[in-house]
């Protein structure tokens, strides 16, 4: 598959459409202050890592809308320093907060033909005949799928007769905590969104001290293949939670990505906050998307991370159901959470400099837990593909003591057959029970397509309707893809986590 070169595409509505609706990380407990740099438990005199340089700045950040030339709202200037850095990194300078695009993505020419064996994966079957994935048999891009449709009425059916029970818990309203007082002090529903409730069943870190669960979300994507490059290049994997209408828009990066043994996860198909959706819209979020990447793939996931970490225990029951496993990302109090913020650069509300603070602080924090750790990261933009292959994994990969980087179904010390119902053979990875007392659960109030906000207080950011407007906007824009216009390239509710 060929990638077309892509230009910069500026969004203004993207602006406004902030991504901080979750609480973000704290500064290590050896710092001072939050924009004081963090100790990464290395020495700062610590060498380079062959072929790499470090880095260390206080860089301006603030950006400019390609399209108007109007200044976006300046952004702070903050301290970072790193130990390594690549040597073919995009400037920092050059990575523009408040543009879908800032760069170039690599040309993919490899195409995996059907019938072609995953040989790493024992017993998978071989790669479906894509020209039998038709878009017009699944739902409309970015947009929640009906749930009267057989398919959706056939999960729903799988879901009664699986044995799992449904907590009666009504979904939350748009807004997040402020709109859900009750919901957010409600400890019996366990919202990880207000005050981070996880449960045993929730993957939040890896076991194993200094190991490091790589994670990416919201691809496939153009830039996808840039950073894949990179993950070659330096030999690690990742886990991509794979937004269903971006699967079916790029099956065959799908099939890359699997075919180069990375962990392929479920993120579902619109990415909607997940606790504002009825019972049976969770199951066509999650079953559409588990489809598609069956489809494509030959095999279905058995993780998957809920957008914005949106999850409480009745979605947890209803994928419990479905034979998905949650994986958020970590979190050490109720307000402080191991999220780079990169996804923030593309909506010019966190500049380049910031994000490496915000990694800075992060590995600082992971070095003084006796676990490893799960960090938040995107491969949907250039800015968050430049900022992690040039910055943020050579720095990473240079860290003394040395981090074992690795997907998170590795670094839970499981097979990376576990990761699919078809090679999982129940002995590390136990599949959701089944039963034959059917379930009966209640629809609740309809759910809402907006973000799932916290306090609006500290950087715990609220929600609006911006995100609404976003997803609209970014349904007009065309991308020339393999030398053809593809309208809604980066669709509606895939600009999200």
């Amino acid at each position: 598959m060929r990638l077309a070169l892509l230009s910069a595409l500026a969004v203004p509505a993207l602006v406004s459409a902030a991504h901080n609706h979750h609480a973000r990380q704290a500064p290590p407990a050896s710092s001072a202050s939050a924009s004081a740099p963090a100790s990464s438990g290395a020495p700062a005199s610590a060498p380079a890592a062959s072929g790499s340089s470090a880095a260390s700045g206080s860089v301006p950040a603030s950006g400019v809308s390609g399209a108007s030339s109007t200044p976006i709202s300046t952004l702070p200037t903050v301290s970072f320093s790193l130990i390594s850095t690549n040597p073919t990194a995009v400037p920092l300078t050059a990575i523009t907060p408040g543009t879908i695009t800032t760069g170039f993505p690599t040309q993919v020419t490899t195409t995996e033909p059907a019938g072609a064996s995953p040989t790493f994966l024992p017993n998978a079957p071989p790669l479906p005949d894509l020209s039998t994935v038709l878009p017009a048999n699944y739902p409309a891009l970015d947009q929640h799928p009906p749930t009267d449709s057989p398919e959706v009425q056939q999960w729903i059916k799988d879901v009664q007769s699986s044995g799992v029970e449904i907590p009666n818990i009504e979904p939350t309203v748009a807004g997040g905590c402020p709109a859900n007082p009750q919901a957010a002090t409600d400890s019996s529903r366990c919202w990880w969104t207000c005050g981070g409730c996880i449960r045993d069943t929730d993957v939040v870190a890896c076991p194993d001290k200094l190991t490091w669960g790589l994670t990416h979300d919201d691809g496939p994507a153009p830039f996808t293949p840039n950073l894949m490059q990179y993950l070659d290049e330096v030999q690690l994997k990742t886990t991509f939670f794979v937004v269903g209408s971006r699967a079916i828009s790029y099956p065959n990066l799908l099939r890359e990505q699997y075919m180069a043994q990375h962990q392929i996860a479920v993120h579902t198909w619109s990415h909607p906050p997940m606790t504002t959706m009825t019972n049976e819209q969770v199951i066509a979020e999650l079953g559409w998307t588990k489809k598609v990447i069956k489809d494509v793939l030959g095999v279905t996931p058995t993780y998957w991370r809920p957008p914005y970490g949106d999850i409480d225990d009745r979605v947890r029951a209803i994928s419990k159901a479905m034979g998905l496993t949650p994986v958020m990302w970590t979190r050490i109090s109720a307000m402080a959470t191991f999220d780079t913020g990169d996804f923030d650069v593309a909506g010019g509300t966190e500049s380049p400099s910031q994000v490496l603070q915000n990694w800075q602080n992060i590995l600082g924090n992971a070095t003084q837990m006796d676990t490893g750790f799960i960090v938040l990261e995107h491969d949907l933009f250039s800015q968050s593909v430049d900022i992690a292959t040039g910055y943020i994994l050579p720095d990473a990969l240079a860290f003394q003591p040395k981090l074992k980087i690795e997907p998170v179904i590795s670094c839970l010390n499981k097979p990376l057959s576990d990761a699919y119902v078809e090679t999982n053979d129940n002995a590390t990875n136990p599949l959701a029970p089944t039963g034959s007392q059917p379930v009966t659960f209640s629809s609740g109030a309809p759910g809402s397509a907006e973000a799932t906000g916290g306090s609006s207080s500290g950087n715990n950011g609220n929600s609006n309707g911006a995100v609404g407007n976003l997803a609209g906007g970014i349904n007009q824009l065309a991308l020339a893809v393999a030398g053809t216009a593809v309208a809604g390239f980066v669709a509606g509710a895939s600009l999200f986590l």
